[in-house]
């Protein structure tokens, strides 16, 4: 079941402040009023006022401005005109300019009750600032022209503080709390806003059938605190509410809403739609103490909002509904952007989540951790992206890249190079030749499609890193001993410049080294430039290394995070996208390596092989399928090439095999038929090893397939 929130949530109550509630009475002294003033008399014993909502404007028109310090400036008047306690005149008086008014209930602020409490216990000019006067409802209050006016003017006010409120909402959440807290207890005791579920966005034809939901309610009572002060506090016993309310096509609530304008609860149809909408259970303020106002979108009605009043305090007046019109129309076309805008927010998100992996591959010999933030908030898809794509061989691409801009436009074209990039490598290509191809598709996108990326591609058996960049910031290589250096790559001319060669370096790859390559929105901002903010990149990759130890590399996961954490409130410009890869390799004594001649002796020399190395880890169990499956791929690969066979295995966590020719032909598996004396082999293939698979080379192909061992 949904929680539906109480107006004191997420703010201090009105009863936790007593420098607010202290604050009256002195303000009362300085305006020549006195500390006391006798109820009228005859009047109840006990009225209880509705205080002035602290969010309503004074009267200069600020919102957020105290009814206490609203009041100070005109009190005197207000003294003057009812401390004589006359019969007809009120105990104490609401200044012109407090949103908390004296007279009719078309002051939005209005007081309850008739007198300040029996003779001799008035509650002073303090309360009267706090609670409002507890006299506007007296006969003789304000009832004349400048009466008038002064409501008016307090009306206009209130609407104008109230409609702001709700304007600052971007969330659905917000904007339905801003309409609650701006009429609770200003203008009403209680608000309940429902809306339909689920919300309609933009266009979409809503779902029947028609329910409405209880979103929030709010509701507020007034407290005498050590007898002398009222306050507002929450009402601990909330009124109930249905949770749900379907409407009924034809019934009371439809034709209410159909009306889109508000109306009071005490004709038979209101009393009939709010009975359907709150429940049976719901007891609704007699006289004119109810509003059902609907709320309509720019569209179609998409939920409704009630405002009570409690007995004890006047009933609305008919220039009421239209302040209620007014806070229903602000408060629905809000609704309905905030809707739209979630909507483009999960679009953009949705976005960028398709645009990056799912999740990093675990490719043999090396471990991977990346990130992703976004330029901000109101920014959420780039033109950042990262890539880890295995290769044969055990190699793995590593690829991070920054398209110009953070909009969709940027988003739309990274997803495009990104795609390429990814089927480039497919082919195997060198580095250099990659961002050669990226080039000409990032010119074939359009005019000043630019970007920068950084290619490199790791060999865990030989320890070697191959690397070309296209304007892209230099990669960091962190060593094991905690040495952090910036890489000594050729810069290169951004992607898409067009007529540009790249350039590719081989360097040395240790074991236990990291890797991080990264954009430019990391080391790049207002406050500082690139080369200043790599240096600080640098400096804090070798602090992070210190305190794990010389021997020892810091966790990946761990090292990602620490190096987002440099940012400062001020670094965040544009988006960042990290890639962090920690090379572990293949020993040397991992690795058998044959060239096999094109000849019918080539698959039993095989098998022989196989059998030595597998004796020599001490995988003798592996000894029979291994023979069977490299008999298979090696008596295909001599089938078709011209050039000697490469036959190789590694042991890592997997026993992986290698055949490689120099046909480009990849083989396909298919369903012999009983009469063939072929096509079985790739079968049995796929049926014994864990997994298997084919990659077209620049020079061939590569047939490798993977079977796991022991733990």
């Amino acid at each position: 079941m949904t929680e539906h929130p109480t107006s004191h949530e997420g703010r201090q109550p009105l009863a936790a402040r007593p420098q607010e509630r202290a604050r009256p009475r002195q303000e009362a002294a300085a305006a020549g009023l006195p500390s006391d003033v006798p109820a009228q008399p005859g009047g109840p014993a006990d009225r209880t006022a509705t205080a002035a909502s602290t969010d309503t404007p004074a009267a200069t028109g600020a919102p957020g401005t105290p009814a206490s310090a609203r009041t100070a400036g005109t009190e005197g008047a207000a003294g003057a005109s009812g401390a004589s306690g006359a019969p007809g005149s009120s105990a104490t008086s609401a200044s012109p300019g407090s949103s908390a008014s004296t007279g009719s209930p078309g002051s939005p602020a209005e007081a309850a009750g008739g007198g300040a409490g029996a003779p001799g216990t008035g509650t002073g000019a303090g309360a009267g600032a706090v609670a409002v006067a507890v006299a506007a409802q007296s006969p003789g209050a304000g009832r004349g022209p400048e009466g008038a006016a002064r409501r008016e003017g307090e009306r206009l006010r209130f609407v104008g503080a109230a409609t702001r409120r709700i304007a600052r909402g971007l969330d659905l959440d917000e904007i339905v709390l801003g309409l609650c807290r701006a009429t609770v207890p200003t203008f009403s005791d209680e608000i309940l806003v429902y809306l339909r579920d689920p919300l309609p966005v933009g266009d979409e034809r809503p779902v029947a059938p028609f329910v409405l939901r209880l979103r929030r309610t709010d509701r507020l009572r007034l407290s005498e605190l050590e007898g002398e002060e009222l306050v507002l506090v929450p009402d601990p016993d909330p009124t109930p509410a249905a949770e749900l309310c379907e409407v009924r096509s034809g019934g009371a609530l439809a034709e209410v809403l159909r009306g889109v304008r508000p109306v009071f609860g005490d004709s038979a149809a209101a009393k009939a739609a709010l009975t359907e909408l709150l429940g049976p259970e719901h007891p609704l303020p007699g006289g004119l103490r109810a509003v059902l106002a609907p709320l309509r979108g720019r569209r179609r009605v998409i939920g409704a909002a009630v405002f009570l009043r409690r007995p004890e305090r006047s009933g609305f007046e008919p220039n009421d509904l239209l302040v209620a019109a007014q806070l229903a129309t602000h408060t629905a076309l809000g609704i309905d952007k905030a809707v739209l805008y979630g909507r483009e927010a999960y679009i953009a998100d949705e976005l960028q989540r398709t645009m990056l992996p799912d999740s990093l591959p675990q490719p043999t010999g090396v471990r991977l951790a990346s990130r992703y933030l976004p330029a901000a908030e109101t920014a959420r898809v780039g033109g950042d992206w990262y890539d880890a794509i295995p290769l044969p061989g055990s190699r793995v691409a590593l690829v991070v890249g920054d398209v110009m801009g953070h909009s969709m436009t940027s988003a739309a074209i990274m997803g495009q190079l990104r795609t390429t990039a990814q089927t480039l490598a497919g082919l195997d290509l060198p580095p250099q030749e990659v961002l050669h191809h990226l080039d000409e598709q990032a010119q074939r996108l359009g005019e000043n499609r630019m970007a920068t990326c950084m290619y490199a591609v790791y060999d865990p058996v030989s320890h070697r890193i191959t690397v070309a960049n296209a304007g892209h910031p230099p990669p960091i290589l962190l060593h094991l001993g905690g040495r952090a250096e910036v890489l000594r790559v050729p810069p290169g001319a951004p992607i898409g410049v067009g007529g540009v060669d790249f350039e590719a370096v081989e360097l040395d790859a240790p074991a236990g080294a990291t890797l991080l390559l990264y954009t430019d929105g990391l080391v790049e901002s207002r406050l500082r430039d690139v080369w200043t903010g790599i240096e600080q990149l640098r400096e804090r990759l070798a602090a992070t290394a210190q305190l794990t130890g010389p021997d020892h590399s810091p966790p990946l996961e761990a090292l990602c995070d620490d190096v987002l954490d440099m940012l400062g409130p001020g670094d965040r410009d544009d988006d960042i996208a990290l890639l962090a890869a920690r090379f572990e390799g293949i020993a040397p004594s991992d690795v058998a390596y044959w060239f096999l001649e094109p000849e019918d002796a080539a698959p039993g020399r095989a098998r022989r092989l196989a059998r030595r190395a597998l004796a020599r880890w001490d995988l003798e169990e592996l000894t029979d399928s291994v023979e069977l499956l490299i008999s298979e791929v090696v008596t295909n690969a001599v089938r078709y090439a011209e050039r000697p066979v490469t036959l190789r295995l590694l042991r890592t966590d997997v026993l992986r095999c290698e055949v490689g020719d120099d046909s480009p032909q990849l083989p396909r598996q298919r369903r012999a038929r009983d009469t063939d004396e072929g096509g079985r082999g790739l079968f049995l293939v796929n049926r014994l090893a864990r997994r298997w698979g084919a990659t077209r080379l620049s020079g061939g192909k590569v047939v490798w397939f993977e079977l796991a061992t022991r733990g």
